[in-house]
């Protein structure tokens, strides 16, 4: 009982299957043993109102007029008539 023991080196080929099967193991048993009861899904909140052009920023208001030309331009172009003009958003 006189011999050393040493440490064997070990490589990453012979590392990385004992390290899947440690996380493989370790998921199992943290999904076998949780006896915590799923949470009812809370109800919805309530969807946020349509931004108008009346209020928000200078950007927001730019923005949405580039968005009312835009459909105008694509509504004469499928339907082959002009749309309704959007009324201009106010300063």
């Amino acid at each position: 009982m006189s011999e050393k023991l040493s440490p064997q080196v070990i490589s990453r080929r012979k590392a990385l299957p004992i390290l899947g099967l440690v996380g493989v193991f370790g998921f199992a048993s943290a999904m076998l043993a949780s006896d915590a009861d799923a949470q009812e899904a809370a109800p919805a909140p309530a969807p946020p109102a349509p931004a108008t052009t009346t209020g928000g920023t200078a950007g927001m208001k730019r923005r949405q007029g580039r968005r009312s030309t835009r459909h105008e331009r694509r509504h004469a172009r499928r339907t082959g008539e002009p749309a309704a003009p959007a009324p201009a958003p106010t300063q």
